[in-house]
């Protein structure tokens, strides 16, 4: 490929609303346009990206077993309404109506449809097991896409989906994809972590997300350095302390603390260390009428340590809260302890309203004594309170907080530490989560029909290319990985439209390079070396070849690596064999 032949249209500055440095760089870089919020073309260069890294995923996905079709983009909600999808969805999922009045999604993920196909394709044991996979655009609407292709509402996917006829049989579908991942991600250079997950709106009994390492990350991810736990934040477990509860050595005492309604503020005015105070979020549970009209309400007073904070996916995991929960109101919080937020605490003295109040405290906060919390009365606080002294044993202890670094690994081998990621691939075991809502059977040996067992396995292919991105780039621009760099080598003749000699050096060494299977462009533009040069460090190629008068007589080229601080001088004759060395590495 001749530069002159291709499209290359790199920017001095980043648009003003590009805000993370992958979304800075692909716009500088021209290998995306913004169409509309979250909506991108990808232009020549980006499109490149895109299709190597679909190449490794789909060599990964054959070898591993799966089976390429291609689902639509557009689905009837019938089958969305069969799985109870439809309405539980949210927002994100764009529905639509055809000129017959009839209700479609735009689909952000196909396990309907594939249901659909299993059910009407796999009809007997003899058919499994089966992995389908396709790679497809797919569409959420985000209330706030951000990030440049890392959130965007219109993305491509890769999303399989296994059928197997037991549990036991999933699990090895689960492996296989779980593999199968690591070898995709380890192919295309970047750094990775798998972490154990929770399996969110698609459901299931287990799952897996693959994150790239990233300080931009939106994901905080939990790891026992000593160990190979690993676990997102938002499932990562927060053990119990230790030790047992100290005894009181304290009176409960109401303690003024007027204007101070955080924990930081109270900590400071009483001289205290924060971890001994006792934060208190209040939720909400209401009870649906037959009708569909509003019923009982149920808060929920929930109580963390005040340098700690709630983990709200294990909280809607309590029983009680599993079937959904809001934030309690200004007024609901009123009515039930007497006091505006800031000043609430589990010494209840005169509860108020009608509601039900439950308390829930976390194991760190079960296990405190002589805390400090609020006294329900606004410019008051607790201090010296102590579990069965002052008030009941918390009626429900569970793990509701996120862990920090320094916590004990919850398989007892050293301490977490955290660091951040970006999610580029997520794989969930399904079990028969949607064969069971959509009546997916197949016929075993004893033409008994049984539910069919899923798996099912994503990966973001537009969002690798922003967390490769994310991962390796300098202040000069992008460091492609060379599997999934748009070019993996850049020809850059200094003279090429004056020089004759240069121009039939760099010709000859551009055909060499493709000849041995090197995806190479030749940059004919006759730019001036420091625009040439800078154009390249911005688009990331990994390999750069430079030719020049002075340099072909002398016999000698100059490479200089993505990643290197200076070029190299070597001879023209082993040019070819020092790139292919390079990439071998």
């Amino acid at each position: 490929m001749k530069a002159s032949q291709f499209f290359i249209s790199t920017l001095k500055e980043a648009p003003a609303d590009a805000e993370v440095a992958s979304h800075r760089l692909m716009l500088r870089a021209g290998f995306i346009k913004r169409l509309s919020a979250g909506i991108y073309t990808y232009m020549p260069m980006g499109l490149r990206v895109i299709r190597k890294v679909e190449a490794i995923v789909r060599e990964e996905m054959n070898a591993a077993g799966a089976i390429e079709l291609l689902m639509p983009v557009v689905q009837p909600a019938e089958l969305w309404q069969e799985s109870g999808r439809f309405a539980k969805y949210g927002p994100e999922l764009m529905r639509v109506k055809d000129r017959h009045d009839r209700d479609f999604v735009i689909q952000p993920t196909s396990e309907e449809v594939i249901t659909d196909i299993a059910r009407q394709e796999l009809r007997s044991y003899r058919a499994l097991p089966r992995n389908f996979y396709h790679i497809q655009t797919k569409f959420r609407d985000e209330r706030r896409p951000r990030f440049g292709v890392m959130r965007g509402r219109e993305f491509t996917m890769k999303d399989a989906y296994s059928f197997d006829r037991d549990l036991d049989a999933a699990r090895l579908s689960y492996d296989r994809m779980y593999e199968a991942y690591g070898r995709i991600f380890t192919r295309m250079g970047l750094i990775y972590r798998a972490v154990a997950a929770d399996n969110g709106t698609i459901g299931g009994i287990r799952s897996h997300e693959f994150q790239v390492i990233a300080a931009t990350g939106e994901d905080a991810l939990v790891y026992a350095p000593d160990s190979d736990y690993a676990a997102n934040i938002e499932l990562a477990e927060a053990v119990a302390p230790a030790a047992p509860r100290a005894v009181p050595a304290l009176a409960l005492q109401k303690t003024p603390t007027p204007g101070k309604s955080t924990c930081d503020d109270v900590a400071e005015l009483l001289g205290l260390s924060l971890e001994q105070t006792v934060k208190s979020l209040v939720l909400a549970t209401e009870e649906k009428g037959e009708d569909g009209s509003a019923g009982k309400v149920t808060i929920w007073l929930l109580l963390v340590r005040g340098d700690h904070s709630l983990n709200e996916v294990k909280t809607g995991k309590l029983p009680g809260l599993r079937d959904g929960w809001r934030f309690a109101t200004g007024a609901e919080i009123q009515s039930a302890f007497g006091s505006e937020p800031g000043y609430l605490g589990p010494i209840v003295v005169a509860p108020g309203g009608d509601a039900e109040i439950r308390i829930v405290a976390d194991r760190t906060v079960a296990a405190m004594s002589d805390f400090v919390c609020g006294a329900n009365e606004a410019g008051y606080h607790f201090t010296g309170v102590n579990w069965g002294r002052d008030l009941p044993e918390p009626e429900l202890v569970a793990d509701i907080r996120n862990v920090v670094e320094g916590d004990l690994s919850p398989d007892g081998k050293g301490r977490l530490a955290i660091q951040r990621g970006i999610e580029v691939g997520h794989v969930f075991l399904l079990g028969d989560y949607y064969s069971r809502s959509m009546k997916a059977t197949f016929l075993d040996e004893k033409g008994q029909p049984q539910l069919l067992q899923m798996g099912c396995y994503g990966i973001g292919i537009t969002r690798i290319a922003g967390a490769a991105v994310e991962q390796n780039h300098d202040e000069r621009g992008m460091i492609w990985p060379a599997a999934i760099a748009p070019f993996a080598a850049v020809v850059c003749p200094i003279g090429y439209d004056r020089s004759p000699a240069v121009r039939e050096a760099a010709d000859a060494l551009h055909a060499q390079l493709l000849d041995a299977g090197i995806d190479a462009i030749l940059d004919d533009r006759g730019e001036r070396p420091g625009a040439m040069f800078a154009d390249w460090e911005l688009i990331g190629v990994p390999h750069r070849v430079v030719l020049s008068d002075r340099g072909l007589k002398a016999g000698e080229v100059e490479y200089q690596g993505r990643r290197d601080a200076e070029a190299s001088g070597l001879p023209l004759a082993e040019a070819l064999s020092f790139v292919k060395a390079k990439l071998a590495a």
